[in-house]
């Protein structure tokens, strides 16, 4: 089996021409607008005893999220960690239901039956979320084993974080993954730390290396910048759909606000936050937009507006009935059928178009 292993973040910009368009690479920024602007209305809902618990967003990281969630099928499945909201949005989730999952109320994905960011649409192919991170990474395995199984042209990803590496679930899913060839892309968002512990102190070998000692490529890219990372994801679901196996790809980022809004990340050096802000994820793709000729405020404008109608269509809506409580509980479906179904709903998606 062919293995490599690439430490020097990738830049996709010789190389995306030919797989985004004009629309595609304003579209890009568009969800990650609209990723940061939700973000930022959750966080001042939460100041204001609106958003019940803690809130965790994933500012600074859209691009993580929106690039690869934007190189999937359809009938691809992704699990969907707290940071990687601009996933969500790509598959047709509206900013009223995650507002209004946000804060607990009736409307939300689950109906106010599940933590505010513990959430995922089935309908879109959207699998949700725990916070034993990382999980998911098994989870998203046991889909690509299903569909490889079912000889289906179908693959999983998922995302997790620098910290979960450390973690006995990360060896095994990538073990297994390698072992079996799956279908499956892991997403490692290594955004320098595993709550207040700097990657220094989480690991000797840098995790992308770890890919090759289990039978299949690892490679780091500029998680900062939505088009490498949507290349890179591209370029992975073309081996897994080939039947070449599973790919980790590290996206390099930062994570710009606390590990949750209780956390006020005084353990990270200013200078180190001042450094990744220069290398803001939307401002790239913003000026990337303006060469392109794109009226950018316009296009802020218009997100905006869409962020303050979901707003007050979210704050007007019901809280749950407390009579519900225990309805839901168990689906009459079958769960198989919820999980690996066709999943097919809103989408605008690269691979939907390239089929």
């Amino acid at each position: 089996m062919h293995t490599s292993t690439s430490r020097a973040p990738a830049d996709a910009s010789a190389d995306v021409a030919e797989h985004l368009t004009h629309d595609d690479r304003v579209g890009l920024l568009r969800y990650m607008l609209l990723m940061r602007g939700i973000e930022e209305k959750a966080m001042s809902l939460y100041r204001q005893g609106k958003v019940p618990g803690s809130f965790y967003d994933g500012y600074g990281q859209e691009a993580v999220s929106v690039g690869a969630a934007f190189a999937m099928a359809p009938e691809d499945r992704l699990c969907i960690l707290h940071r990687d909201l601009g996933a969500h949005l790509i598959r047709g989730v509206e900013p009223a239901a995650i507002l209004s999952q946000y804060m607990g109320r009736a409307a939300g994905i689950t109906g106010g039956r599940d933590g505010n960011v513990h959430f995922g649409d089935h309908r879109v192919g959207c699998v949700g979320m725990v916070s034993m991170l990382p999980d998911m990474m098994l989870v998203a395995a046991g889909m690509a084993m299903a569909f490889k199984l079912r000889g289906e042209a179908r693959c999983a990803l998922t995302w997790f974080g620098d910290g979960s590496t450390s973690r006995g679930d990360f060896h095994e899913a990538m073990n297994w993954a390698g072992v079996q060839g799956l279908p499956v892309i892991f997403v490692l968002e290594n955004n320098q730390y595993a709550y207040s512990t700097p990657t220094r102190a989480q690991f000797a070998v840098n995790p992308v290396e770890r890919a090759g000692a289990y039978g299949f490529p690892g490679l780091s890219v500029d998680g900062n910048d939505p088009e490498a990372v949507f290349e890179a994801t591209r370029a992975a679901r073309e081996r897994a759909i080939a039947g070449d196996g599973p790919t980790l790809i590290e996206a390099v980022t930062m994570r710009m606000h606390g590990h949750a809004a209780h956390d006020d990340m005084s353990y990270v050096p200013s200078e180190q936050v001042e450094e990744w802000r220069a290398k803001d994820p939307i401002d790239r793709q913003r000026a990337r937009a303006v060469a392109l000729g794109v009226d950018v405020e316009a296009l802020q404008g218009e997100v905006r507006a869409r962020i303050d109608a979901a707003a007050d269509e979210a704050l007007s809506g019901p809280m749950p009935d407390p009579a519900t409580a225990t309805d839901r509980l168990f689906h009459p479906r079958d769960a198989e059928e919820i999980l690996l179904g066709d999943g097919r709903g809103p989408w605008s998606g690269f691979a939907a178009r390239a089929a």
